[in-house]
């Protein structure tokens, strides 16, 4: 389980239509800050992202082997992938017991939102939610620096390209492009664009931080909300019904006409549409569940975490957790998405007395 990275890093990803062996945008969305600098040319994407796409699978297959050897959950995989450098892992293991303990105490108290001396499934979803939203901000906040080359306090659109692409790009949205591959890059540069400006509520030159974390996490932000499911409608809504279709959530697929069956990427898809997005079982999105799929928050990650952690630590089968629970599996507990895999015990943000 991890936090769902911006929008703008969602976004990063191959457009492979009709590809009956790659999936189609949407499905596999590796981060995009500081990841990828563009050459000369967009065009320059066809060589590259072919690669970027396959690297990301290998990788991400080679992750889940690493997390769940022999199908086994090896928890310091989530302490070493997620404290980050090796540092941070050795400061973590520096900590002594009894500090651990005093500040696993001090967040426990503050999940106990009603001082009632357990921990429930809403209150572990709830803490779980804003410690997503809390390093998402510090997140953004640093990016903010590096994106603002002369430090006036605002990213421009020209800086957001340079911290990008190392040069800045303008696209004539009405040109035709014989490029396959750039013209799918320009589609992806103007949608960015489309979004910075919608994030710009003052009109200024820049976006202040505020705004910044509006372009970059529209998921955080009320204003945001319509333009993202307007956005989605125009690039997945072919035939204009306001809804979007199972047939139209696939994209261009169609199954390879040599193939007995739709290879696994689909009837993943498939059933996400169906069980995760479809809320009124009417097999079509309307805008509020589209929203669901295009920008999704992090309650049902939380929420699975929070269940898991009772199943694994709940000694008396009251579907709650005690401290003296939590201590008796501090491991297990630091090794969670409800201290951020130890993190939190690092941040005083979260173990000071005040919130």
């Amino acid at each position: 389980m991890q936090r769902r990275p911006s929008v703008a890093a969602r976004e990063a990803r191959l457009p492979s239509p009709g590809s009956a062996c790659l999936p189609p945008r949407g499905f596999l969305r590796p981060r995009r800050a500081g990841a990828m600098r563009l050459g000369p040319r967009p065009a320059a994407l066809g060589l590259l992202l072919p690669l970027l796409l396959y690297a990301a699978v290998a990788g991400a297959s080679k992750a889940e082997e690493l997390h769940y050897p022999q199908g086994e959950h090896r928890a310091d995989y989530d302490r070493e992938a997620l404290l980050g450098v090796q540092e941070d892992v050795d400061e973590y293991v520096k900590l002594g017991h009894e500090e651990q303990q005093r500040r696993l105490q001090s967040i426990i108290k503050k999940i106990d939102s009603d001082s009632d001396g357990f921990l429930t499934e809403n209150e572990l979803s709830q803490w779980i939610q804003m410690s997503f939203k809390h390093y998402a901000m510090q997140e953004a906040k640093q990016q903010f620096v590096e994106y603002d080359k002369n430090s006036d306090g605002a990213v421009t659109w020209d800086e957001y390209n340079i911290q990008m692409y190392d040069r800045v790009i303008d696209f004539d949205e009405n040109t035709a492009l014989d490029d396959t591959e750039e013209g799918s890059f320009r589609q992806l540069h103007l949608k960015d664009k489309k979004r910075f400006e919608k994030a710009n509520q003052d009109s200024g030159p820049g976006l202040s931080l505020e705004e910044f974390i509006a372009f970059e996490h529209p998921e955080e932000v009320d204003y945001m909300t319509e333009f993202v499911i307007q956005e989605a409608l125009e690039e997945h809504d072919k035939n204009g019904d306001g809804f979007v279709s199972l047939e139209e959530f696939l994209g261009d697929y169609r199954r390879d006409p040599t193939a007995n069956e739709d290879p696994e990427w689909i009837l993943v898809e498939k059933d996400r549409f169906v069980n995760d997005y479809d809320k009124d079982n009417d097999g079509r999105l309307d805008p509020q569940e589209l929203l669901s799929w295009v920008v999704p928050n992090n309650q049902g990650i939380a929420q699975e975490e929070a269940l898991h952690l009772i199943d694994e630590m709940d000694l008396n089968s009251d579907k709650k957790l005690s401290e003296e629970e939590i201590l008796e599996n501090q491991d297990l507990f630091l090794t969670s998405e409800a201290t951020d895999y130890g993190r939190q015990l690092h941040d005083d943000y979260f173990y000071h007395d005040e919130l």
